[in-house]
């Protein structure tokens, strides 16, 4: 395993979008100066309801999306390096996954290894790790159009992970998975952070927050509330992020 570290800055983000809506053209503001530091090997998550920001923030990030306004720098071990020197090392499991449904899990894993160009030993003992920390070894014959939900998320993550990625970026990917596949994949990414893996997960669940080690709430694309998720709780005096979430959401609403 290699020492090296890897950490993501970003700075003042600017991000709007041109949108037609009822026949008129308006500007809609995604991220509004968003600033956020995830440093390196432990777990990130960016919470937020629906519209917050935070896949137009991950697709910044990644420079699929050019910020209008602002910057994001990559460092390793604290020096800034450029993107494409991280490129290969960074692994992007979006929203929406392009699964082929007729594809069985091998075939899916053996397509990622040609696309990736993999050798064969390393594939071997790659999928064969991989199949087992997802408990999915007795499924690789299955379809994907035949997993379940939560078998489906897996599935997009091992192959996002076949090339043994530094830096991991998940957009919300316990979104609409039944409680039981969620703690399981919550248990799947405690794995990756014990291999100093940095890793940013976007979620709308705030019982979420807590499974963090530094969570960055962010509404209407400011964030609100950043922080270790037990400290920020007990410096707010609230129990929950929800209550943290209202709280701060009121407070910004109100100073705009």
């Amino acid at each position: 395993m290699s020492d090296e570290h890897y950490s993501i800055h970003v700075r003042d983000v600017k991000k709007s979008f041109k949108v037609v809506s009822a026949g008129k053209r308006t500007t809609v503001d995604a991220l509004r100066g968003v600033s956020l530091n995830f440093s390196g090997s432990y777990m990130h998550g960016v919470i937020g309801p629906e519209g917050a920001g935070k896949t137009t923030l991950l697709r910044v990030m990644l420079a699929l999306l050019h910020p209008h306004v602002g910057m994001v720098e990559y460092r390793r071990n604290d020096e800034p390096v450029d993107f494409e020197v991280v490129r290969p090392l960074v692994a992007y499991m979006p929203q929406s996954q392009s699964l082929y449904p007729d594809l069985s899990i091998d075939e899916h894993l053996d397509f990622f290894r040609a696309l990736y160009g993999i050798d064969s030993r390393q594939y071997e003992e790659r999928k064969r790790e991989l199949l087992h920390i997802t408990r999915l070894t007795e499924f690789v014959k299955r379809p994907a159009g035949k997993l379940s939900g939560g078998m489906y998320k897996k599935l997009g993550l091992m192959c996002a992970l076949l090339r043994s990625p530094r830096i991991v970026l998940l957009d919300e990917p316990t979104n609409g998975v039944d409680p039981i596949s969620r703690r399981e994949f919550w248990e799947l990414l405690y794995r990756l952070v014990d291999q100093k893996i940095l890793i940013i997960v976007t979620t709308a669940y705030m019982d979420e927050a807590e499974r963090c080690g530094d969570v960055h709430l962010i509404e209407q694309g400011r964030v609100i509330a950043d922080g270790p998720p037990r400290a920020l709780l007990e410096s707010e005096g609230v129990r929950t992020f929800d209550e943290l979430f209202l709280r701060r959401s009121k407070e910004t609403n109100g100073a705009i």
